[in-house]
């Protein structure tokens, strides 16, 4: 029985991401199209019993839409994957939870019996997102237009939205750690953790199955993991959203360019991928607060995924919360009382980077390998999103269950 009392289990039988690129970096010459078309066929090619026809759906999660990844990018890229013209393909946004929403979507599809295999992730290429300019109001305007980036934040807003909910991201973060009392040195040392965390993943071989490279470029991990980050170099950062501010360049997740995607199926949908399952989709949960408060979102989105999972987190052994800045991240891990040593033990989105579509995939594939590597049975993958809302999945380990 699915945890929400749908109907049919669900599991996740393979995970896979590019490396994750800079802004700019080794990746931002790759379209975005191209680079969900090679998460979704790299996941196809290591599942040796699976007819790419009897994938049911392609449901991939990107924040943008705006430049190369439009037109449905989840269609797009089961067509340039080379997937029958047969299999469907859908795209949702939810900005940075939209993959991880694609998966909570697919896993629906299959616990209520619409589907058997549904390839779920996202996308995104901060670098190659346009700048839009606005229609006019009238036609032949005399004076000037603005163009504008759709990068990141907002952009085109609203006259009516209270200008509290509108605020920068970091002003947001900034208004969070007040609220909560999280000091620059310990948004500080959770940055380094994450940098020496993945830095020490990348070097164990810990991310050598759940990485794949991306043809004619020449990335082999992460691009923003500072190997020499250290406590010293962060302090010495200026502020970036206040004069008298704490978050800064070092303790918020860089620009990023990247896709993820992951394999879910009902049980008997091994026979079909011709690969046993690693994690069953245990419990989802969803919620939303404040829109400057963003950062707090998880906090209910992953308890009520525990609560539809049946557990508690005293039974929680893994958690991958996406992290969007330190503050935010820390808030979070303050509210569910946990231990801080559990969360991101292989690097977080600080070192690894957030290419917003990619990041929910990214968490959700890593926290089943962890689990698979430690042989603990549950865990929770969370991310917090613009706007003021959160997603939360729960996993459990199926040699463990």
């Amino acid at each position: 029985m699915d945890a929400a009392g749908l109907g049919r289990a669900v599991f996740l039988y393979d995970a896979v991401r590019t490396p994750f690129g800079r802004y700019g970096g080794a990746l931002a010459g790759v379209r975005p199209d191209d680079l969900a078309a090679l998460v979704v066929r790299a996941l196809v090619e290591r599942s040796p019993g699976l007819d790419p026809s009897r994938v049911d759906e392609v449901v991939l999660g990107n924040a943008n839409g705006a430049g190369e990844e439009n037109r449905n990018v989840g269609r797009m890229a089961g067509l340039l994957a080379g997937l029958p013209t047969s299999v469907p393909g859908t795209t949702v946004n939810r900005l940075c939870g939209s993959s991880l929403d694609a998966a909570s979507m697919g896993s629906r599809q299959v616990a209520v019996g619409d589907a058997e295999v549904v390839v779920v992730g996202g996308v995104e290429s901060m670098s190659r997102a346009p700048w839009v300019v606005p229609k006019p109001d009238r036609a032949f305007p005399p004076g000037d237009g603005a163009m504008v980036s759709t990068t990141l934040g907002w952009r085109l807003v609203n006259p009516r939205m209270p200008s509290e909910w509108t605020v920068s991201l970091g002003e947001a973060t900034e208004q969070l750690r007040e609220r909560h009392g999280i000091t620059r040195e310990r948004q500080d040392e959770f940055a380094l953790t994450s940098h020496r965390s993945a830095a020490a993943a990348w070097e164990s071989g810990f991310y050598d199955d759940l990485v794949v490279p991306v043809p004619g470029v020449e990335l082999a991990r992460d691009e923003a993991v500072r190997v020499d980050a250290s406590l010293e170099a962060m302090a010495r950062l200026n502020p970036v959203f206040r004069q008298d501010g704490t978050v800064t360049a070092g303790n918020a997740s860089p620009l990023n360019d990247g896709a993820s995607a992951a394999l879910l199926g009902s049980e008997a949908a091994a026979g079909l991928v011709g690969r046993d399952p690693v994690a069953r989709v245990a419990g989802r949960g969803a919620s939303a607060l404040e829109p400057q408060f963003f950062g707090f979102a998880p906090v209910e989105a992953a308890n009520l995924a525990l609560e539809r999972s049946g557990i508690t987190w005293e039974q929680v052994a893994a958690v991958e919360l996406n992290e969007a800045f330190a503050a935010q991240s820390l808030a979070c891990i303050d509210a569910w009382k946990v231990d801080p040593a559990i969360v991101n033990a292989r690097g977080g989105a600080i070192a690894i980077g957030h290419p917003l579509g990619a990041s929910g995939t990214r968490v959700l594939g890593t926290l089943a390998a962890r689990l698979r590597e430690s042989g603990d049975r549950w865990g929770v993958a969370a991310i917090c999103i613009g706007v003021g809302q959160g997603l939360a999945v729960v996993l459990e380990n199926v040699a463990t269950a």
